[in-house]
């Protein structure tokens, strides 16, 4: 054995050196003085006589008694009767009081075990601990004695170490052994063995060790109990290996295992999971000639009950039976406990009723295992015949009987039945425990009767128990759920102000409540204070901070704290991992999306369709169609089924590109793989078909409808009227206005809006001005309506009546927009009514309205066709100085202007400007650069501006090239005139047979004839 100590420094070797305090004697060497010697002497003799109480009563002596007397008569007459000197200190104690004097018990204790006087010894030996000395003080008082007093049997070591263990001293009585080692004693194995498995059983591992190497140290012999207490300490120390090490050894060293140690070995392998070599064990005992009992295979069945091996525990059982053994409550119960677990509480009940044929009695925890089991899974019927059946056959139920009946109730939320319950309970007077307030009090939170919650915590503060952190966790979380989050607050002030520490989960609740509001300030608070606690954060505590921060958009720092939770080694859940992704979808971060999805996928976590959804979605959203379809064929060959929100988001993606067909096929394929379309398909269908044009087989969806179980809603008819209007067909649309109505559909604000752009689109305007009022009186008109109809009147040079409306708008408090002003000031400058336009754009202006870049322009081009160029171009400098962009209609006006005025320099900056933009130019553009050459016979740059048109792919009108012509012509210059007629030859603006004279002649017709081209159509074209 002790050469297994050498070897494994973690089996059986001694642990590093303590040094313990050396005894000390208690009191003087010299016990007779010449003050005690007289008494000594005298009491001495006294006690040779029968009637010596009679005499020392007689005496003088009690007057002269003091410890050092008793103890030096002790001392000195130790070979007398033990029983007459055991008298002796009672009477003198009689005469003194209660002595604690540790030397005189010692030496009493000493003589009587002596004289095998063992039990007085012990009394004695308890009375020096109650004095509650060192320990060290009193081993060195009975080891002096021991010596001094010519002890003869040593087992007065082994009972002052066994008295400190039965005391329930475990410390002290180490202090007692260890310090042994300074006195020339060797405990007894059996004293030893009795330490050692006392240790154990109160789990006082470091201890048992440092006995142990003691027990090395003083070279004392290991026998199988030894053993099995070693082999116990490393199974409880998780150090199975090094159990089996040692129990090998045992066989090795000659120390046959018994069944205790079997068992023993069994039972650690079977906690440690290792059910396999647990039975190799138990079919080992047989070949060494050791016979299972009860305990072994009790054991076995309780192993694989917890392994969930069920059936190989049955298997168990019945051999039990089969080798004779009657398997006990506790075997039976393991395996009603493991089907109950399970939830086959059907072959629960069928072992109760095998036990019972056996000859078992179904006892408290069997009746308890059953009864938590058919509640746990909701049969509250049989739940009260149990109860029933505990009853009449007398097993009398205990308070978790029927804390069991009371979760049972509550988890189907009859409260009524579970406070039934608690009443019979108390008339039976079991008294409710913390368990069964925290299960009721958790009732009525998932019942969300928070008041009466309260109360029942109230009462049992009442009762004198003290409220856990579970029940408090309940309530907050149940606040924090119904979005009370203040009162989930007070709750947790409340649970700290009565001394009770919030756990995680606590605090966990109020975090995610403060989140979902987007407190999250508040969250951070709480969370620093739970670290200052010494708790540490979960992914849920990190899930929340995502969720919530994703909701705000912040994803810099939803990354950091989602890359917080991985960097403190904690796994990301698929949750936390949709609301990353989401987050970064919703803000436009694909790339970031994927490479979230992508972690994810690398931790093993497989994503589900929410998932897949989300970045479908999201691509689709972007017009990323084509990597929409890429995720949807990966989601499909890992075997899952997309639901009606990813086929809804790939139909709308497609819509909206306008590839209608595509659409329709995945609505097809949806039908086909048993994914029934919704009407938000229906409705994107029918969206996607009217914006294409196709009205009419978007109609044939429409009344298709009704059809699949599906009902149209105010979307579908909003959609439906749209392409109605678009297309012209105003009439159907306000038939679907009155149909909707007697289809019990409401129209809304979007409805009307629609059929109201359409009236003013297709110039119905009488039929919008009456819509229009329609809208007031439901109280639908909008910003956005005043503006449709005011751009209807505008269109049809309404203007006045468009000014009033805006008046309107005012009166009514309906503040008007930049569209507002922009349709009517672009309108105006059309009229060149620019007066009311310029009024317009200050008023704008001063209702801290921003003029946008349309606004600007439409004012540039006003001025520019009214002749005002020097408030074009001082106007064009404070729009760029306001910072707003010009775009491309923008510089083609400035352009003109500045070519109608000869700046042609400025002009051609503006150009390159332009183009560098990545702007077009356009015909209207190239041809007032080109009439502003030609006015001042630049006719290179006209050659090179014509190449430009040419390349460009665009066709400069006849009218154009003859103005060019006769441009040349008088400026004498018909060289380079019969160059530019071959570019226009060649670009195929005229014909082949036209001459020089034809274009011309066509001049000069024009210029008699025809008005001035009117720029803002050639804008628009």
């Amino acid at each position: 054995m002790w050469k297994l100590i050498r070897r494994n420094p973690h089996l059986l070797t001694p642990r590093n050196g303590i040094t313990y305090p050396r005894i000390v004697a208690h009191g003087s060497s010299n016990y007779c003085t010449s003050q005690t010697h007289d008494p000594v002497r005298e009491i001495s003799e006294i006690l040779t006589q029968k009637n010596w109480q009679f005499l020392l009563n007689s005496s003088e002596i009690p007057k002269k008694l003091n410890p050092d007397v008793i103890q030096s008569v002790l001392r000195q007459n130790r070979t007398v009767d033990p029983k007459r000197l055991l008298d002796f200190f009672i009477w003198s104690e009689q005469k003194m009081g209660t002595l604690h004097d540790l030397d005189v018990l010692s030496v009493l204790v000493v003589v009587l075990c002596n004289s095998s006087s063992y039990v007085t010894a012990r009394n004695l030996i308890d009375r020096m601990i109650y004095t509650r000395k060192s320990p060290f003080l009193v081993l060195g008082s009975v080891e002096k004695c021991y010596r001094e007093c010519d002890g003869s049997k040593d087992v007065v070591f082994d009972m002052l170490i066994d008295r400190y263990t039965k005391l329930g001293l475990f410390v002290e009585a180490v202090d007692v052994f260890l310090g042994l080692r300074n006195v020339p004693f060797v405990p007894s194995l059996l004293s030893c063995n009795s330490l050692l498995r006392e240790l154990l059983r109160i789990n006082k591992i470091e201890l048992f060790w440092k006995v142990f190497d003691r027990m090395g140290e003083m070279k004392m012999g290991i026998d199988v109990y030894t053993y099995s207490s070693v082999i116990d300490a490393h199974f409880k120390s998780g150090n199975v290996d090094g159990a089996k090490r040692v129990f090998l050894e045992m066989g090795e060293k000659g120390c046959s295992p018994n069944v205790v140690t079997y068992n023993m070995v069994i039972n650690g392998l079977c906690r440690a999971g290792r059910l396999d070599e647990a039975v190799e064990t138990k079919n080992s005992m047989n070949e060494r000639g050791v016979v299972p009992d009860k305990y072994t295979y009790a054991t076995l069945v309780n192993g694989y009950c917890r392994g969930r091996r069920l059936s190989e525990a049955k298997l168990v059982l019945s051999e039990m039976l089969d080798v004779g053994l009657k398997p006990d409550v506790i075997a039976y119960n393991a395996l009603i406990d493991g089907f109950v677990r399970q939830g086959n509480t059907e072959e629960a009940f069928r072992i109760k009723d095998e036990m019972v044929t056996h000859g078992v009695h179904m006892e408290l925890v069997n009746y308890n295992t059953l009864l938590n089991g058919v509640c746990k899974t909701g049969k509250m019927d049989k739940a009260r015949e149990i109860l029933d059946e505990m009853i009449r056959m007398g097993c009398r139920p205990d308070s978790r009987t029927y804390t069991s009946l009371i979760e049972g109730y509550c988890r189907k939320h009859d409260m009524v039945s579970a406070f039934e319950m608690f009443d019979e309970m108390k008339k039976r007077n079991l008294a409710p425990t913390v368990v069964t307030y925290s299960v009721i009090v958790n009732g009525l939170c998932g019942c969300r009767n928070l008041d009466r919650a309260n109360s029942f915590l109230e009462e049992m503060v009442s009762c004198g128990l003290k409220p856990n952190a579970i029940i408090y966790h309940a309530l907050i979380s149940t606040y924090a759920k119904e979005g009370k989050i203040e009162e989930a607050e007070m709750i947790l002030q409340r649970m700290k102000g009565q001394g009770i520490s919030p756990d995680v989960f606590c605090y966990n609740s109020v975090i995610i409540g403060f989140c979902r509001t987007n407190k999250l300030d508040t969250a951070t608070a709480y969370l620093n204070e739970m670290l200052a606690r010494g708790l540490k954060p979960n992914e849920y505590t990190y899930g929340a901070f995502v969720q919530g921060i994703c909701k705000v958009g912040d994803m810099k720092m939803a990354d950091r704290y989602f890359n917080d939770m991985l960097a403190n080694g904690l796994v990301s859940n698929d949750f936390i991992y949709t609301f990353l992704i989401e987050g970064h979808c919703k803000a436009g971060n694909i790339t970031e999306a994927f490479s979230a999805f992508t972690r994810m996928l690398g931790y093993k976590i497989v994503p589900d369709v929410q998932i897949y959804y989300v970045l479908i979605n999201a691509l689709s959203r972007n017009g990323k169609i084509q990597e929409a379809l890429g995720v949807f064929s990966e989601l499909c060959e890992k075997g899952l089924i997309p639901d009606v929100y990813i086929y809804n988001s790939l139909i709308s993606g497609f819509c909206k590109l306008g590839d209608t067909e595509k659409a329709i096929q995945l609505c097809e394929e949806m039908c086909i793989k048993g994914t029934n379309p919704s009407i938000v398909t229906y409705n994107a269908l029918i969206d996607g078909l009217c914006k294409a044009g196709d009205v009419e087989k978007a109609e044939n969806l429409f009344h298709g409808i009704s059809e699949k179980g599906l009902t149209p809603n105010s979307v579908t008819y909003a959609s439906m009227i749209d392409g109605y209007c678009k297309s012209g067909n105003v009439a159907a649309a306000f038939q679907l206005l009155d149909e909707m109505p007697l289809k019990g559909v409401q129209a809304d604000t979007f409805v009307y809006h629609a059929l109201l752009d359409g009236c003013c689109k297709n110039g119905k305007l009488e039929d919008a001005r009456e819509l229009f009022h329609n809208m007031l009186h439901k109280g639908f008109v909008k910003t956005r309506s005043y503006n449709t109809l005011i751009d209807g009147l505008c269109k049809r040079r309404m203007l006045q009546e468009a000014n009033h409306l805006l008046e309107d708008m005012l009166e009514k408090k309906i503040e008007p927009n930049h569209v507002t002003y922009t349709t009517l000031i672009s309108h105006h400058c059309k009229a060149h009514n620019m007066t009311a336009a310029k009024r317009l754009f200050v008023e704008m202006q001063a209702m801290n309205l921003t003029p946008t870049t349309i606004t600007y322009t439409s004012l540039l081009h006003g001025y520019n066709l009214i002749g005002n160029r020097l408030e074009v171009f001082a106007l064009f400098q404070r729009m760029l100085a306001e910072g707003v962009e010009p775009d491309k209609v923008t510089y083609y006006v400035v352009i003109d202007a500045h070519c109608k005025e000869g700046n042609l320099e400025e002009a051609w900056k503006l150009r390159d400007e332009m183009l560098k933009k990545g702007f077009p130019m356009n015909l209207a553009t190239y041809d007032s650069l080109i009439q502003a050459l030609c006015r001042k016979e630049e006719f290179e740059e006209v050659l090179k501006l014509l190449n430009g048109i040419g390349e460009a792919g665009l066709t400069l009108s006849v009218a154009a090239c003859s103005a060019i012509a006769s441009s040349l012509q008088k400026a004498g210059n018909l060289d380079k005139a019969e160059e530019v007629l071959e570019r226009m030859v060649w670009f195929k603006w005229i014909s082949n047979s036209a001459s020089l004279a034809d274009l011309i002649d066509a001049n000069q017709n024009t210029a008699k004839s025809d008005d001035p081209v009117n720029l803002v159509e050639q804008v628009a074209s």
